[in-house]
Formats: C-alpha cells, sequence, structure tokens
C-alpha cells in the first residue's frame, strides 16, 4: 500500500489532471444524456477545469457542477468534491458542496418520477457526493497527523539535544570541582614542598632540580585555573562524581596536608553523603590556602554539631614567613558556596583578629 502511494506521489502534477480531464471527458461523452449545443460546452468546460483544480478547488466544483445535471455520476464533479475536501477545512462549506451537488443529480427525474422516487435519487446522489468528500477529508486528516508526528518527533530531537547539553554541563562543571579539590590540592603540596626544599638545600643540583620541580608546579596551577574557568563558563550545579571521599578520609587528609593540623570533634552517623563530602571538601580547600598563603602557620579543624545542623570550622594562626608566590583559581570558594547551596547551608570565611584565617560550613543534618 505505501510502495504503491509512493509510486503514485512520483507522478508529476501536472500528468495526473491530464489525466484526470481526459478521463472525465471519455465519461461525459458515454453518459451524457443528451448532446446538446449547450450541454456540451458546459461539459466541455467543467471537464478542462479540472486542470485547475488544484489552485480554484471552490471554483472548478462550481464549474463541474452543471455536468450531474446531465449524468447520474459524473467523473469531473466527484473528482472536484474530493479535491475541495481535500484542500478545504470548512466543513460547512463542504456540506453545502455535497448539498449542491445531489440536488443537480437528482433534478433531471423531478419531472419524470414521482416525489418518492426522486426522494430516493436525491438520498442516492448525496451518498455518491459524500463518499469523495470523506475520503478527502480522511486524506487531510493523514497529512495533519503525518505533520504533527514530525513535529512531535523534532520536538523530542530538540529536548534530547538539550538534554545531552545539560548534561554535558553537569558533567563539566564536576570535572572543574574536582580538577580543583583533588588536582590542585595535589599540585599545590608539590610547589609547597619544592620551595621549601630549595629553601632548605645547600647541595646546588638539589636546589637546582627543587627551583625546577617548583616552576613546573606554577606553571601546572596556571594552566588548571585557566580550565577551570573556561569548565566552569559553560558548567552550573552538578551533583558529585563517584566515588568519593567521607569523613572516614578527614584523618589521611590531615596527616597529608604539609601543615600542623589538629583535628577534633565528631559527628553523628546520620549525617548523609553529600554533606560528608561538603564537609570534607571544605577542610581540604581550608588546608590548601592554608599551605599556600599562611606558610608556618597551625591549623584548627572542629567537628560540631548544633541542635539540627552539623558544621566544620577551619581556623588557622598568622603566618610566620612570607608565602611563596603561587598562583590562585579564585574559584575554591566559590565552589564550596556552591556546595553549601545546594545543602540549604551557609560558608562563612574570612580573617581573624589574630591575623589569621577561618572558613566555618554549616549544612542542615538531614541535607541530601
Amino acid at each position: 500500500m505505501s510502495r504503491a502511494r509512493a509510486a503514485w506521489q512520483r507522478i508529476p502534477a501536472p500528468v495526473v489532471d491530464l489525466a484526470l480531464v481526459a478521463v472525465a471527458a471519455v465519461d461525459v461523452w458515454l453518459n451524457m444524456w443528451e448532446h446538446t449545443r449547450l450541454g456540451v460546452p458546459l461539459a466541455a468546460v467543467g471537464c478542462a477545469a479540472l486542470a485547475f483544480r488544484r489552485r480554484f478547488p471552490l471554483g472548478v466544483f462550481l464549474l463541474t457542477l452543471p455536468i450531474a445535471l446531465m449524468q447520474d455520476v459524473a467523473v469531473a464533479v466527484l473528482v472536484a468534491l474530493f479535491t475541495l475536501a481535500e484542500r478545504s477545512r470548512n466543513r460547512r462549506l463542504l456540506a453545502v458542496c455535497v448539498a449542491l451537488s445531489a440536488i443537480a443529480s437528482s433534478t433531471p427525474w423531478l419531472a419524470e418520477v414521482d416525489r418518492t422516487m426522486t426522494l430516493v435519487f436525491f438520498v442516492y446522489g448525496l451518498a455518491t457526493a459524500a463518499a469523495p468528500v470523506l475520503f478527502g477529508q480522511l486524506l487531510q486528516a493523514q497529512r495533519d497527523l503525518a505533520r504533527r508526528l514530525a513535529e512531535i518527533e523534532e520536538a523530542r530531537e530538540h529536548e534530547r539535544a538539550l538534554h545531552a547539553q545539560a548534561v554535558l554541563a553537569r558533567e563539566r562543571a564536576q570535572l572543574a570541582r574536582e580538577m580543583h579539590d583533588v588536582v590542585s590540592h595535589q599540585v599545590s603540596l608539590i610547589a609547597v614542598r619544592a620551595g621549601a626544599l630549595q629553601v632548605a638545600t645547600k647541595d646546588v643540583d638539589a636546589k637546582e632540580a627543587a627551583r625546577t620541580i617548583r616552576s613546573l608546579s606554577v606553571t601546572t596551577l596556571d594552566e588548571l585555573r585557566t580550565m577551570v574557568t573556561l569548565l566552569r563558563a559553560s558548567g552550573g550545579h552538578a551533583t558529585e562524581l563517584t566515588p568519593q571521599p567521607t569523613l572516614s578520609d578527614l584523618h589521611k587528609l590531615v596527616e597529608s596536608s604539609g601543615t600542623h593540623t589538629e583535628l577534633s570533634g565528631e559527628l553523628p552517623p546520620a549525617v548523609g553523603t553529600p554533606a560528608q563530602r561538603a564537609l570534607y571538601r571544605t577542610v581540604q580547600e581550608a588546608l590548601t590556602n592554608v599551605r599556600k598563603h599562611a606558610p608556618g602557620a597551625t591549623a584548627r579543624v572542629e567537628l560540631w554539631q548544633d541542635g539540627d545542623d552539623v558544621g566544620v570550622t577551619v581556623a588557622n594562626t598568622a603566618p610566620t614567613r612570607p608565602s611563596l608566590s603561587l598562583p590562585g583559581s579564585q574559584q575554591g570558594l566559590v565552589g564550596l558556596r556552591e556546595r553549601a547551596d545546594i545543602l540549604h547551608g551557609t560558608l562563612e570565611a574570612g580573617p581573624t583578629a589574630e591575623g589569621g584565617y577561618r572558613v566555618r560550613l554549616r549544612i542542615p543534618l538531614s541535607a541530601d
């Protein structure tokens, strides 16, 4: 069925129209009751008008209507009705055209039979005229449905594209956060240790190697800063990558921080995994900043619970020596505040009266 329809659609429209004109002309010639001087020209005009049925469907129907007065079932009238029904959405107009066609086809019988037979012929003509109209409306509905399905599929494709972009943006934001929290943390530690070795060693080769390591670490941090900025520019709030550290990893973090740090306090086991990750990242970022900006300082990490809230406070003393010239991405506290906002918490960060710095995170115990 679909192959036949596809083959029919490949036929040029002018060829189809000319074929219908020829069929209608043969039908009129064979079935017209009387070949009168007026009837023949009217029939010829009606048949020829079918060539313009696509552009002027209503006009062509009116021109073919006289043919219905000359024969029982006229191909030209049925074709004109089908074309009009296929292209018009005016149901009232179609109903009027069906009625006109039925009246025209039953009019010749008024003088020859009684009223009952005339009514029968009218009903017959009504049914005959309604058939192409219903078929034309069916094809119109089919086209509308196909168009609507195409629009729905296009909308779905657009939604899938938007979803893919949103997923990509979230992944970029996740990657930016993890690069800053994990990779930057390790590279900063390398730079600090290399700088300390450069100052402490007396061996010329070791001093040069430490200088090279520190220089490469600084360059790497610069590149990481650029990459994090680019990734954040196209990302947004995101969920965390897995696997992620929890509070059980805090001791290891403190021991490897490169700073003299005291860890105190405990939190209840009911603290959710997202909250644990936020607390861990806060401690990690704060200790990284201590190493970078407060050399020689000591730090204190305190876990605490206040009613329905839990939190962590990381405070450090004033630095005992000038800090090394290390680049900063300026994204650490931004990322921490994003985490706090997602969990409906707050983050406070600022200098202390003693010359140190304090970071304090508060989040609900039920945050998830």
